[in-house]
């Protein structure tokens, strides 16, 4: 008969309440069992000591009997320090997917062309001689005055089209035709 020490499952719906068994591998889960040997409540905090009791006495005897214990198991077990858990190493489980592979992959290229670009931007700044560093005065238009000119510089606003709402007059304000 193969044992296992592995957990059964009560509680109401969505309450969670476990009790840890030794059992037939056979059985159902929540079945026929040899003997309990503990409780496992998954609602309470993690580092509460109500969490995870159980027999150390017992789960040692039924160890040594030849009982394989479940994952879940084997982590109290590893826990509560009466059998050492092997850790388990499986590399392809951490590796991304195809679509996140692609992904990171297409980061990595944008990622490299603005590297080059900005390099490229750089070293054209560099090469480009300094002319604008001395601030100069524009010359005049030929028959502008020097007072045309300085007034030229500066911005000036548009004409509104016919029809927009800047050209319509202020509010209280009467057109006229």
């Amino acid at each position: 008969m193969a044992l296992s020490i592995r957990l059964a499952r009560g509680g109401a719906k969505k309450r969670p309440y476990y009790r840890i068994v030794v059992a037939d591998s056979r059985s159902p889960r929540d079945g026929r069992f040899i003997e309990k040997l503990g409780t496992y409540n998954p609602l309470l905090a993690k580092d509460s000591p109500e969490r995870v009791k159980m027999d150390a006495e017992r789960v040692s005897h039924w160890l040594k009997v030849g009982a394989q214990p479940s994952d879940r198991v084997a982590r109290f077990l590893d826990a509560a320090g009466v059998r050492e858990r092997a850790a388990r190493n499986n590399p392809n489980k951490g590796k991304p997917g195809e679509k996140a592979t692609e992904r990171a992959e297409e980061r990595a290229t944008k990622l490299a062309e603005a590297e080059e670009a900005r390099k490229a931007a750089e070293a054209e700044a560099a090469a480009a001689p300094a002319e604008d560093s001395a601030p100069t005065q524009p010359e005049p238009a030929e028959g502008a005055s020097e007072g045309e000119v300085e007034g030229s510089g500066a911005p000036t606003q548009p004409e509104p089209a016919e029809g927009s709402d800047a050209a319509a007059p202020a509010e209280g304000a009467e057109k006229a035709e």
